[in-house]
């Protein structure tokens, strides 16, 4: 099924971060991005985190011994919504790290009409930046000749192609309209999305795709029925982010996941290293009439052709 070199070079690098939080943090630090920066398809619009240096990698370390900086900024909050998560995340690095202006800064035109919220105002030297993040999880439906339309969500309720034009057409635009400008210091110097998440083939296949990093996380997408037969973990919505290291979830045998499915849901494939369970792949389980109610959904026009 899927590769397992990036779960493998993950661990190998950040096996010490078992503290969920910190190992999501890591993850957004460290994964590729999703999309290639240099296709001309997103004209110099995607964001790039760059390379985790040793000092980055030091800070994680003592946040994994001592989480008490992520109380403090998280609280008692529990976040239900897997964007709302890698946002906060993010946010806390930034501000740990100089760099943060404004997170979800709204932009209102009177009280009642919000047009838009920023998610990040950086600072980078002397500039400000505008900086969206998408964490984002898509399954191909089999039509990678029209691919960006045809990496779907699980829920068959949004598309790659349809998330990046909102992104592009409105979100990033928000610096530009009147309502915001009495909220920054100084001109945006650039508006970019960054973009982060795993992208999942039929049986893990993974086909080349324009506009796509070619180094992206990816996994597999497949029926119960057609799961091999070796150990997993359900993964929660909030476990999305960084590969899969833990020692309270129930592993189960492929057997045990063959269940009636009314929707989509995300495993992790691993093995015993340590005492710990370790992801070494991971895939979406789908209904058995997945494939053919996103075929209905797109000739209905709820997806794009």
């Amino acid at each position: 099924m899927a590769e397992q070199n990036f779960q493998r070079r993950f661990e190998q690098r950040w096996s010490h971060l078992t503290e969920p939080r910190v190992r999501a943090l890591a993850w957004l630090l460290d994964s590729p991005n999703l999309l290639d920066a240099n296709s001309p398809a997103w004209q110099g619009r995607i964001a790039s985190l760059g390379v985790v240096t040793p000092a980055v990698a030091d800070w994680l370390a003592g946040l994994q011994r001592d989480p008490a900086p992520f109380d403090a900024a998280f609280g008692d909050k529990v976040y239900s919504r897997l964007g709302l998560y890698a946002e906060k995340l993010l946010a806390f690095y930034f501000e740990q790290h100089g760099q943060l202006f404004a997170h979800g800064l709204q932009v209102r035109a009177s009280r009642n009409d919000t047009v838009g919220e920023f998610d990040f105002l950086l600072r980078q030297g002397e500039h400000l930046l505008h900086w969206e993040l998408a964490t984002k999880f898509y399954l191909l439906d089999g039509a990678p000749d029209a691919a960006l339309n045809h990496l779907i969500g699980p829920n068959l309720a949004d598309a790659l192609g349809l998330k990046m034009r909102k992104i592009f057409d409105k979100q990033l635009a928000l610096a530009s309209h009147p309502a915001a400008q009495p909220l920054l210091p100084q001109p945006v110097e650039a508006a970019q999305a960054l973009v982060k998440g795993w992208l999942f083939y039929p049986q893990g296949v993974v086909q080349a795709m324009t506009g796509i990093a070619p180094a992206h996380a990816h996994g597999f997408w497949c029926t119960a029925r057609q799961l091999p037969a070796r150990a997993y973990v359900l993964l929660p919505r909030l476990q999305w982010l960084a590969p899969y290291k833990g020692r309270d979830e129930q592993v189960l045998a492929a057997g045990e996941l063959a269940m009636p499915l009314a929707q989509p849901y995300m495993v992790a494939e691993v093995e015993t290293v340590d005492g710990w369970q370790v992801e070494v792949a991971r895939g979406f389980v789908v209904p058995d009439d997945w494939a053919e109610r996103a075929g209905e959904r797109r000739q209905a026009g709820m997806l794009p052709a």
